[in-house]
């Protein structure tokens, strides 16, 4: 009865996430500087609609929902609600790989070497800290924490020797989407759809994980195999968003504490939620941010957005206790 109970509430509100994150890409694509109207008889503006704003639209939503499903994974992993996608240094990563690209390549093959960087991350962060063989999560933790600042130092120090290609460095460092295509959105999606679902699959082995590794093993989980899946498809999801959009912050972060105060802990309902409301999230933040601040670098409006809600439920959880 408590089972069903559940569902009847946590069924309607996923459906309605989803018809909301389809009103949101209609809307917003349909938004912009110039204003708001389905039908228009301006010069060019189908092409700007269809082929400029709606696949931006998309590869927001894309990325924004592989950051929230990442976050919501990474936190029932380490149990630490202020874990984040990029915790383990994907972004770092991805900031060295793009950095490189901009000052040795002048800015060609961008996304493919931040990829890269994002991958070469976690490689390197689970090879440090997997050399004794069986990996504990604070291990972990700490080993994504050195190598992200050592990454830092290095995009640091390429960013002082720039020259005139610093600003690629730096907007690229905020986080965009200006340079958008359906290609982006392609593949955002193909690393989202079977990551995701590879994730939402695994919602019960997120809710034994949880509660921590021997209550997991005694409960039937195999903990090291599902940590390294959930790992592996955590990575996969933030390498491709920081390829495409550079370093967004927070939607990893706040999205899944926001869900999970409309529904609770229960992963099963908590992934496929974060997944749709990460994506409505970052794509009203860069409409908010293409259309009232002249293109700003969407990463600005996340933090200003993020922070002080972040604030606000760190006191919340402070008035609680």
């Amino acid at each position: 009865m408590e089972r069903f109970t559940a569902l009847t509430r946590t069924v309607p509100l996923i459906i309605g996430l989803a018809v909301v994150a389809i009103l949101t890409i209609v809307l917003c694509t349909f938004t912009g500087p110039a204003g708001f109207g389905f039908v228009t008889t301006a010069p060019g503006a189908a092409d700007i609609v269809g082929g400029i704003r709606f696949p931006r639209v998309l590869a927001a939503f894309f990325v924004g929902a592989s950051l929230a499903v990442a976050g919501a994974a990474m936190q029932a992993l380490f149990r630490n609600p202020m874990a984040d996608p990029y915790i383990l240094g994907t972004s770092s990563g991805g900031a060295l790989g793009a950095s490189l690209a901009v000052v040795f390549l002048g800015g060609i093959f961008v996304p493919i070497f931040a990829w890269i960087g994002a991958v070469v991350a976690i490689l390197v962060v689970w090879s440090i800290a997997g050399r004794k063989g069986m990996i504990p999560v604070e291990t972990l933790l700490l080993t994504g924490v050195a190598v992200s600042f050592f990454f830092s130092a290095i995009v640091s120090f390429l960013i002082a020797i720039a020259g005139q290609n610093v600003h690629q460095i730096l907007f690229w460092l905020m986080g965009g989407f200006w340079n958008a295509s359906p290609s982006s959105a392609i593949l955002a999606a193909f690393i989202l759809v079977p990551a995701g679902t590879l994730l939402f699959v695994m919602g019960r082995d997120l809710n034994a994980l949880s509660l921590g590794e021997e209550t997991a093993a005694h409960l039937g989980i195999d903990a090291g195999r599902a940590r390294w899946t959930v790992l592996g498809a955590s990575t996969l999801l933030v390498a491709g968003a920081v390829s495409i959009a550079g370093s967004v912050g927070f939607i990893g972060l706040v999205t899944p504490h926001i869900v999970r105060m409309l529904i609770g802990p229960d992963n099963r309902v908590v992934i496929p939620a974060s997944m749709l409301a990460g994506g409505i999230i970052l794509v009203l933040s860069d409409t908010i941010a293409r259309t009232f601040f002249s293109d700003l670098p969407v990463g600005i409006i996340t933090a200003f957005v993020g922070a002080p809600f972040f604030i606000w439920l760190i006191c919340q959880r402070g008035t609680n206790t």
